[in-house]
């Protein structure tokens, strides 16, 4: 394999800030608190200043507290100069997709029906967990119009951009937390993933996301896009992933879904060994278009379990075309959703969104429950799957960033952003967990990222696996 070809961003000679606090990971940042080398009024000044030089041009928050984030930081700094943190993330940079409740901010989702004058009292359950242990909050990270697309464009907060190449999306629907964490404006980020939104940004900026398992990390309020909504964490690192996980996996009473917390650590479990694994490698899952240069990058970074004694072989699971089915489930969501606006407000909408709250609008009982029928039975046939296979390797995208402010590439002949999404959103189906981690670049410089789905309930396995990954074939991508 190639590693120079493939794993080197086009800046690569760049200077790089390697020293700037705006590029350590969490876990760095802790370690540096704890021995006294930095504070976290030094950290939050280094993310703060980034944000202020490159968010113009990015537009990856739409929210940032300056003065609230300085004046946390100075107390978190008063708390490790008493060796008394808070939490296992004290003074830790993090910011929040604005489509979760934080306490104090208005979540206003992309929308310009929301109205920010109200009382915001609540935090969400993983904002609540991530206070709890001393995260500090930056601001909020943009999203389309309720998160109901692949890519980060609204009517209120306008279009997204992708750090690698301000002309590309960063993907969507948590499309301004990833491009924030590629862009060093924090190491910790909060997103959600109710058809790949985690994923598909993570892919296009290179990053690393996980959707877990569903209900293993509680979401309130629940969403209307029902069980195909997840919640997970965007970071730099699997560690720091790992360590969001301990943090935001804890029960919330709010969540009448959840799962209980796992009686394991995802930090402890980062080193499974992957010798004696068998994995499953499906470049296509069976039908779908993959451009040439990503499937390339994807089968040379598969090889890397192989390397590391995993039992490697070529097969896809039993899972049929789904896109109509996830649209029936998806478009639905969108109506239920909307349905308490006045015409007025219908018309402020996103003209996408719009339109598929039009159609949601047309189903029947009997074709939601037939797409129902649909996801149960795919759930069944990768339960089986992975009795023979501990993991599935896919690409994340089959595709690399397109042009910004568009839904769909120019020329592709889809109409939705499902035409193009077709690795992530099956697994939101099943309810799988399933991460992207960064595998390489293209010849252009844009990211492209490996997928990892395990088992339901594998999720500490699918993070030893992308950590083992990480470790074999270390992220060069760094942007100056």
């Amino acid at each position: 394999m190639d590693q120079g070809d493939t794993r080197q961003p086009r800046d690569a000679d760049a200077p790089a800030q390697a020293d700037s606090p705006a590029w350590m990971s969490a876990t760095e940042l802790l370690g540096s608190y704890a021995r006294g080398e930095l504070s976290p009024v030094e950290a939050t000044d280094a993310v703060l200043e980034r944000i202020e030089r490159d968010n113009p041009a990015l537009n990856a928050f739409c929210l940032v507290e300056p003065d609230e984030a300085r004046a946390a930081a100075r107390e978190s700094e008063g708390r490790w100069s008493r060796g008394e943190p808070a939490g296992r993330l004290d003074g830790v940079p993090t910011s929040i997709k604005d489509i979760m409740l934080t306490r104090g901010w208005p979540t206003l989702r992309g929308s310009l029906n929301v109205d920010p004058d109200q009382p915001w009292t609540e935090d969400s359950p993983v904002v609540a967990r991530l206070r709890e242990e001393g995260a500090l909050f930056v601001g909020k990270t943009t999203t389309p119009e309720i998160a109901w697309k692949g890519v980060t464009d609204s009517p209120l907060y306008g279009v997204t951009r992708n750090p690698w190449d301000l002309s590309k999306t960063p993907g969507g629907s948590s499309g301004g937390a990833a491009a924030a964490v590629a862009a060093g404006m924090g190491p910790l980020s909060t997103g959600t993933d109710g058809g790949g939104s985690v994923r598909i940004p993570a892919s296009f900026t290179g990053v690393f996301a996980i959707k877990p398992t569903w209900g293993l990390v509680p979401h309130y309020p629940a969403s209307a896009f029902g069980s195909l909504a997840h919640s997970g964490p965007i970071t730099r690192t699997v560690a720091d992933a790992a360590l969001m996980l301990d943090v935001i996996t804890r029960p919330d009473p709010r969540d009448w879904g959840r799962l209980d917390t796992p009686a394991y650590s995802f930090t402890e479990s980062l080193d499974t060994p992957m010798r004696g694994l068998r994995i499953a490698y499906s470049p296509a899952l069976g039908h779908l278009s993959v451009d040439p240069e990503v499937a390339r990058i994807v089968a040379e970074a598969v090889q890397a379990f192989e390397e590391s004694g995993a039992v490697v072989e070529e097969a896809d699971p039993p899972i049929p075309e789904s896109r109509e089915h996830f649209q029936i489930l998806w478009y639905a969501g969108a109506a239920k959703a909307t349905e308490a606006l006045t015409e007025a407000q219908r018309d402020r909408l996103d003209p996408g969104l719009r339109e598929i709250v039009d159609e949601g609008l047309t189903y029947s009982a009997q074709d939601y429950l037939t797409a129902m029928a649909t996801r149960m039975s795919m759930g069944e046939a990768m339960g089986r799957f992975h009795e023979d296979y501990d993991l599935l390797l896919t690409p994340a995208m089959p595709i690399t960033a397109f042009e910004a402010g568009l839904e769909v590439p120019p020329d592709s002949g889809d109409r939705r952003w499902t035409g193009w999404a077709g690795f992530s959103y099956p697994f939101n189906m099943t309810q799988q967990p399933a991460a992207s981690v960064p595998c390489g670049f293209t010849e252009a410089g844009l990211p492209v990222g490996l997928q990892v789905v395990g088992p339901r309930h594998g999720d500490a396995l699918v993070m030893a696996a992308c950590h083992a990954f990480e470790s074999a074939r270390p992220w060069a991508g760094r942007l100056a």
